[in-house]
């Protein structure tokens, strides 16, 4: 592996592992079940793998260039984010009351997992722009472009289902602890807060700029 591969190595690792959305979205779906966190893991690596494709099929660029679109996007994908946060916040809130446990109120199936996953992903459309800004960095000047980007592509796509799918693992195993009913509650109230901070942030900067 050359030098340039291995500083967009540890720097797409840094993008992958840095605790947002995806993170908390794993999190609350391991507390569910290994299954269910390990969906949502390969659902959110399926989410990189539309937007590296966005970004090397260059469609990524029009994004950037209609800032309607690139809002639209913003707006959609933020409210998803905040309803999962908002029903987290639910969920935990109901369990307080009650006193009894059960991480999302009602039974989380690997398809629902793996489509949270996905969806808190793929509509994220700064990703897209992300990577449409980092990848050609690391092109060397003269090589043929689509094999390497491609190339990056899968580097980013397999951190992240490597990553993710330790998290869930990690989870998993501290399951004992973690799904104590007050312990439960306080990861879930926390996951629900991240959550609808990120999906308000989403919402507020389109209609900012």
């Amino acid at each position: 592996m050359d030098a340039q591969l291995l500083a967009f190595t540890g720097i797409s690792l840094s993008m992958v592992a840095m605790p947002g959305a995806d993170f908390a979205v794993v999190v609350r779906n391991a507390l569910v079940s290994r299954r269910a966190g390990a969906a949502c893991a390969a659902g959110i690596a399926a989410g990189l793998l539309v937007h590296t494709a966005l970004a090397v099929g260059g469609v990524a660029a029009v994004l950037a260039a209609v800032p309607t679109l690139f809002r639209a996007l913003q707006l959609i994908g933020g409210a998803y984010v905040l309803y999962l946060g908002l029903r987290a916040l639910q969920s935990a809130l109901r369990k307080r009351e009650s006193g009894a446990f059960e991480v999302s109120g009602e039974p989380l199936g690997a398809a629902l997992s793996l489509r949270q996953g996905f969806l808190t992903n793929a509509l994220n459309p700064k990703a897209s722009i992300t990577f449409l800004s980092v990848l050609p960095q690391f092109v060397p000047a003269g090589s043929p472009p689509l094999p390497r980007t491609l190339l990056l592509a899968a580097i980013v796509v397999g951190l992240a289902a490597v990553w993710f799918q330790a998290v869930a693992l990690l989870v998993d195993r501290l399951g004992r602890w973690l799904r104590r009913p007050r312990t439960a509650r306080a990861i879930e109230a926390f996951s629900g807060t991240a959550l609808v901070a990120l999906g308000a942030s989403l919402l507020i900067a389109p209609l900012l700029g």
